[in-house]
């Protein structure tokens, strides 16, 4: 497909501008800010731009095209009525200097959604400012860092990371300046709890766990971890990126954690991918709200009111109150849903889980068959000699199925990780298993078939490394 700068055509415009217009004839801008010579834009139609664009559109592969079975990422239906609730012009417009007197509509909604996650999730209190779950996480483990200085505990230097785990907590807890200390899963896929023993201390500042774990399991011994890693004088963090398998069923803070994040773009199906906008609100128990970052919304009567200051806070997180559109959304969803909802789409999730492993595990190796699963759950391609798991994510693609996270978790080999969300039908379930039951006859009878997958997109293989790092974006020079 000709990019735009190749479709230009000298003269075409997809532009007018007022000839006759009082406000435009008698505006005239410096002479030191007029180009000497026009932008090398594309020359293009309304129309041809209008087909461009929606081409470009028709080609690619998202949650509102194709089922999106990514593990550890929930990829789910966003509903339309909140993307049309968020460019309301009441609210697309409101300024965020806006005194807080004119914008007492915003502060709400940023104080109830605050109150709406914490009775979730179980937490005292929070703050909704990180504009993503990663930056939620280096949030709560700056807290936690904060927390153990503000009780002169400095030697606290290690942070307790299972090799299961996320690849930002680790990354997290050393842009922190935590040393990393790995904890092993045992061949049930839980925490090793004698390990855990031997290694929590002195230098413990805490442990970043999530629950479900990223194999798709719940640690049924929590109340343990906890209480392990709490009687060495660490804390407990929470990676919420799994939320969605336990809304209204458990609640972290109930399990001992001490510390979250949330990815209101997972669980409360906010927009997902491309690189934002995001939001990874930080919620905590009592002991540690004095150091959430701030501003801080305060109730008094019937008014909002923003906290710029608070003596033990870590301070700002990002600018204003974070990505306030991003709120709406999962507002919406939130109360639209209301507790039963939730729990429903918590069920819902599970249940789809597990009837893909049910089936699935059958042509492939489940290496954790006496278990069942939460909203995702893990299997080995590893039957086929000359068949990697990359090779059938590609073929995936081929049947107009969106690819699962493959090589994650690190520990499991050839690792499948699928998560079909509570958004999808038993028929789109089917669909899929109906793809993956044929694949895998491929694999025994035309491996080189899968070797060469994509065959029916508009590109094979791409050298996915060379793309991320040496991305080409433009033709534009």
């Amino acid at each position: 497909m000709l990019t735009a700068f190749e479709k230009s055509q000298k003269g075409q415009r997809s532009y007018s501008l007022p000839k006759e217009d009082s406000a435009w004839t008698n505006y005239h801008p410096p002479h030191n800010l007029l180009r000497e010579t026009p932008p090398p834009l594309p020359e293009i139609s309304e129309i041809d731009l209008t087909r461009h664009f929606s081409q470009l559109a028709r080609r690619n592969m998202g949650i509102d095209t194709n089922f999106y079975p990514l593990g550890s990422c929930t990829m789910k239906l966003n509903p339309r009525v909140n993307e049309w609730c968020a460019s309301l012009p009441s609210f697309q417009r409101s300024h965020p200097l806006a005194p807080s007197d004119t914008v007492q509509g915003n502060l709400y909604v940023i104080y109830h959604l605050l109150q709406l996650l914490c009775q979730i999730t179980g937490m005292h209190t929070g703050s909704l400012s990180p504009n993503a779950g990663a930056q939620g996480e280096l949030t709560g483990i700056k807290m936690i860092a904060a927390f153990h200085a503000h009780n002169n505990d400095s030697g606290r230097n290690e942070m307790l990371v299972p090799d299961n785990a996320h690849g930002t907590n680790p990354a997290t807890a050393a842009m922190v300046g935590y040393k990393i200390i790995v904890l092993h899963t045992t061949p049930d896929g839980d925490i090793d709890l004698e390990q855990l023993r031997s290694l929590a201390g002195p230098k413990t500042a805490g442990l970043m766990l999530t629950n479900p774990n990223t194999l798709g399991l719940f640690s049924s011994k929590i109340l343990e971890i906890a209480n392990i890693v709490h009687s060495a004088g660490g804390l407990l963090y929470y990676d919420g990126a799994n939320l969605n398998a336990i809304l209204e069923i458990a609640r972290p803070g109930q399990m001992g954690f001490d510390v979250m994040h949330l990815n209101l773009h997972k669980t409360f199906s906010t927009p997902h991918g491309g690189g934002g906008p995001g939001s990874g609100p930080v919620l905590c128990n009592e002991k540690l709200s004095p150091f959430l970052p701030l501003p801080l919304i305060h109730k008094s009567n019937d008014s909002f009111l923003p906290v710029p200051s608070s003596p033990l806070s870590i301070g700002r997180i990002a600018s204003f109150f974070g990505n306030f559109a991003i709120y709406l959304r999962a507002y919406l969803y939130s109360i639209l849903h209301g507790r039963y909802g939730l729990r429903r789409i918590a069920e819902n999730a599970v249940l789809n889980a597990n009837y893909l492993k049910k089936l699935l595990g059958n042509l492939f190796t489940d290496p954790y068959p006496q278990h069942f699963c939460m909203h995702e759950f893990v299997l080995q391609a590893d039957k086929f000699p000359n068949i990697k798991a990359l090779d059938i994510a590609k073929r995936l693609l081929d049947y107009n199925f969106h690819a699962p996270t493959i090589y994650f978790p690190l520990i499991i080999k050839e690792c499948l990780l699928i998560e079909p969300t509570e958004s999808e039908s038993k028929n789109t379930l089917d669909s899929f298993l109906s793809a993956v039951l044929a694949i895998h006859t491929e694999c025994t009878q035309n491996p080189e078939l899968l070797k060469n997958a994509p065959l029916l997109q508009p590109v094979s293989r791409l050298n996915e490394v060379q793309a991320a790092r040496h991305p080409k974006l433009t033709t534009f020079h």
